[in-house]
């Protein structure tokens, strides 16, 4: 027979597992609540133009870098930042915690599209104190590139790169990626979707999701998930002047402006892949 006390005591210990997971079940929710409204802030922020905010409604930052699993206490990497659209919520949000390497093409000292580019990225990245933590690397496409310090990396992004590689550069920075990730971190992946059975030739700029899954694959990755966030049912591919007939863009200007404002951005495969 039980007596009081053991009575007493099993009692007693149920409400402290109870209260344990009750008080674990508070602070991951509380972690979860910082995380968003870091985000949040960095997406809301003044730092951003209004012409880059309009864009949230075709680019949806917030619910893509949710679906990645990213918080502000990763290292991340962005793979050719570009203008920086995405740098520009990245930064802030990791500023202080995690973060943030830009691997972007080099300058060599020539005048070239490459150097250009990464003399205008480096002026906005200096543009700012939101960026001052922000650290570049060198890529190259379609050569071996240290994206970051190998194996230190808990998420590498891309977006909208992967039809300027073309195949063999896509094979080397998903190389470059797996080498630059630690144990269980993610590829994130967004690029302009070629529809099942549209030749590529006549969608210029689009790319097949399902090879581009083949290649993740043979890089060493795992395709851990697939979101529809960034699809656009609109978007038929088949264009004038490509993917860049529609906006931002505008390749053809005021011709046919408003067909193709109402079509939106692409239509965008989002996949989530684990090393």
């Amino acid at each position: 027979m039980h007596t009081t006390a053991q009575t007493f005591k099993k009692v007693f210990t149920a409400s402290i597992v109870s209260a344990t997971l009750l008080c674990s079940g508070f602070v991951a929710a509380h972690q979860d609540a910082h995380h968003q409204s870091q985000l949040e802030k960095a997406i809301a922020g003044d730092h951003r133009s209004d012409k880059n905010k309009a864009r949230d409604e075709y680019r949806h930052p917030k619910e893509t870098l949710e679906f990645f699993g990213f918080t502000p206490m990763m290292t991340v990497v962005e793979i050719t930042p570009g203008g920086g659209w995405y740098t520009e919520i990245l930064a802030p949000a990791v500023k202080g915690k995690g973060k943030l390497y830009g691997a972007h093409y080099p300058d060599t000292g020539e005048d070239n599209y490459y150097s250009n580019s990464r003399k205008q990225l480096v002026k906005k990245l200096a543009s700012n104190e939101v960026f001052s933590e922000v650290e570049l690397t060198n890529f190259v496409p379609r050569q071996a590139s240290e994206l970051a310090p190998a194996g230190t990396a808990d998420m590498v992004l891309t977006f909208r790169n992967l039809h300027n590689w073309r195949d063999e550069g896509v094979v080397q920075v998903f190389k470059d990626a797996y080498k630059a990730l630690k144990k269980g971190g993610v590829l994130g992946v967004v690029e302009h979707r070629l529809p099942e059975g549209v030749d590529p030739k006549e969608a210029v700029g689009y790319v097949s999701q399902s090879k581009t899954i083949e290649q993740a694959k043979a890089a060493g990755f795992t395709l851990a998930a697939s979101s529809e966030v960034n699809a656009n049912a609109k978007d038929k591919a088949v264009y004038p002047k490509g993917v860049w007939t529609l906006p931002p863009v505008l390749r053809l200007g005021d011709e046919d402006k408003a067909k193709y404002m109402a079509i939106g951005e692409s239509d965008r495969m989002t996949l989530k892949f684990v090393k």
